[in-house]
C-alpha cells in the first residue's frame, strides 16, 4: 500500500514540478494521520475526491497593503495539482472486475441428451444479470466451466451458485447428472490463462484426431477387391 501511495505521489510531484516533500507535508502525511493510511483516503478519492481534499489546507503568510504580514488559510494544493493527483489515483486504483469460476461435470444419456445439456446451460446463463453475466462453456465432455466477472466477489459467488442450481434442476429433470468439481471461487489471471491454453490444446487435439480419422477413412474406403466371377460383370477379351 505504501509503495503504491508513494508511486502516485512521486509521479504527481515530477509531472507537476512540485516538491515531493512539500506534497507529503500538506497532503500525504495529513491523510495518513486522519485515515490511518493514505491508501484508504485514496480509495475514497476514486469516487469522491472533494470530500477528502477539500478538508486539507495550508497556512501562508502574505504582506498586506500596510506592510504587515498576514497569515492566510488556503487549499493545500492548487487545482492543477489536485486534478493530476485525482487522475493518477483513478488510473492506478480503480477496482478491476474479478473473474469467478466454477468447474462442473454434466452428463445426460437420454434420447436427445445433447439438447437437454444445451437447455441446462441456457438455464444457468439466464441466472446472470448486467452486473454478473454468467457464461458456461464446454472444456471437454463431460467437463464444463461457469464464469462471471464482477466487482463484488460475494455477489459473483452467489450468482454462480444459483446458476449451478438452475443447471442441476434442469438436467436432473431430464434424468441427467451434474457434479460440482470445483465450487465458485475467484481465480487469478494465471489460472484463467491456463484454462484458455488447456481448452485451445484440447481443440487442437480434436482437430488432429478428426484429420487422422478422415485420412484413415479415405484409405479404407477405396475400391477394394472386386469378385469378378460373382459380380455379374461381363468380361470380354
Amino acid at each position: 500500500k505504501s509503495k503504491l501511495v508513494h508511486s502516485i505521489m512521486r509521479h504527481v510531484a515530477e509531472t507537476m514540478s512540485v516538491d515531493l516533500e512539500d506534497l507529503y507535508i500538506h497532503v500525504g502525511w495529513p491523510l495518513y494521520k486522519k485515515y490511518g493510511h493514505a491508501f484508504e483516503a485514496f480509495k475514497v478519492m476514486v469516487n469522491d475526491p472533494n470530500s477528502v481534499l477539500d478538508t486539507l489546507t495550508r497556512e501562508i503568510t502574505e504582506v498586506g497593503p500596510d506592510g504587515q504580514e498576514v497569515k492566510k488559510v488556503v487549499p493545500a494544493i492548487s487545482e492543477e495539482v489536485k486534478d493530476a493527483l485525482v487522475k493518477n489515483i483513478r488510473r492506478r486504483m480503480t477496482p478491476q472486475p474479478l473473474k469467478i469460476r466454477a468447474d462442473i461435470e454434466m452428463k445426460c444419456f437420454q434420447f436427445d441428451g445433447v439438447l437437454h445439456i444445451k437447455e441446462a446451460m441456457r438455464k444457468a446463463e439466464a441466472v446472470g444479470n448486467d452486473d454478473c453475466p454468467v457464461k458456461m462453456k464446454l472444456v471437454a465432455a463431460p467437463a464444463y466451466v461457469l464464469t462471471t466477472q464482477t466487482l463484488d466477489k460475494e455477489q459473483g459467488i452467489t450468482v454462480l451458485t444459483k446458476a449451478i442450481q438452475a443447471c442441476t434442476e434442469e438436467i436432473e429433470r431430464q434424468k441427467g447428472k451434474l457434479t460440482v468439481k470445483e465450487p465458485p471461487r475467484a481465480v487469478s489471471e494465471r489460472e484463467d490463462k491456463l484454462l484458455a491454453e488447456h481448452m485451445a490444446k484440447l481443440g487442437q487435439q480434436n482437430e488432429d484426431v478428426s484429420g487422422d480419422e478422415d485420412s484413415e477413412e479415405e484409405e479404407d474406403t477405396g475400391m477394394g477387391e472386386i469378385d469378378l466371377e460373382n459380380s455379374g460383370m461381363a468380361i470380354t477379351e
